[in-house]
């Protein structure tokens, strides 16, 4: 069979992987939080027909191999941590972190904690902070944030410090933990905006040994902003520009395979 069919097929495969992570972004162009992967490609292992000449000075001279490419592969699918547009929304359990860092949450004691940049978080019946899907957000201790019966109001500053009023003034309830991740792009998505720890996201240890507050100079976490929310970072026009380009690519390996065909055709009737 021709090899420039098995090529056609690992095109088509490609591109209909990057239509699969475009349609994603596009479903996710309004998820708090959310942020949109691409698609790079590599190419397969090519097959040599001809082997290297080296030249020698006045006998003759160097020839180059002959190589003949069998086709594409995925190289890889990166998450870009790019940050999103900021929405203003007057809430005070809306936050937003601006800069680098994520906010820890877990689904209950002795629980696996997961990070997020999805920072829509309510105060549920039981006063405590959590997620959207009932995730405690943790505090900088490793303990979910709970607000005391006698806390009629609080506020959160950029620091993550929450401070409560109470009838006999002001005290600090707790300091939401932000976690510095060295290559955001190694997280694990585990659904629900949220992101699981690797190896290759951290060197060596858990989310709870990263744990810091925001503004760390240090470390280079960003500062908390109360009452906004960080929009997905998907960029439409892109979006639909990679579409076309993808939809294009996956027609034209298919018209290879159909002149492949056509060859193999003619072959075949060479015989009559």
């Amino acid at each position: 069979m021709l090899r420039s069919m098995y090529s056609g097929v690992s095109g088509m495969r490609g591109f209909q992987t990057k239509l699969d992570v475009i349609g994603n972004n596009i479903a996710n162009v309004n998820t708090v939080g959310f942020k949109g992967s691409r698609v790079m490609f590599s190419d397969i292992l090519s097959q040599t027909v001809g082997g290297v000449t080296a030249p020698e000075e006045g006998e003759r001279g160097g020839v180059n191999a002959k190589q003949v490419g069998l086709g594409v592969s995925i190289a890889s699918i990166d998450t870009l941590h790019l940050p999103g547009s900021a929405m203003t929304t007057n809430q005070p359990t809306d936050l937003r972190i601006d800069g680098d860092g994520f906010f820890v949450v877990s689904a209950g004691p002795d629980t696996e904690m997961l990070l997020t940049r999805a920072g829509n978080f309510t105060i549920d019946s039981n006063r405590q902070l959590v997620t959207a899907d009932g995730y405690f957000v943790l505090s900088a201790d490793g303990e979910p944030i709970i607000l005391d019966e006698a806390i009629t109001a609080f506020t959160i500053g950029q620091d993550g410090v929450i401070n409560g009023v109470t009838a006999d003034g002001t005290e600090e309830v707790a300091t939401i933990a932000v976690v510095k991740v060295i290559n955001p792009s190694g997280l694990e998505k585990v659904g629900g905006n949220m992101y699981r720890m690797t190896v290759n996201a951290n060197p060596e240890g858990s989310i709870e040994d990263f744990m810091t507050v925001a503004g760390d100079a240090e470390l280079g976490t960003g500062f908390i902003i109360s009452g906004q929310l960080e929009m997905s970072n998907v960029d439409l026009t892109n979006e639909f520009t990679e579409m076309i380009v993808a939809q294009r690519g996956f027609q034209a390996n298919s018209r290879i395979i159909t002149t492949s065909d056509e060859i193999l055709q003619e072959v075949v009737n060479l015989k009559r």
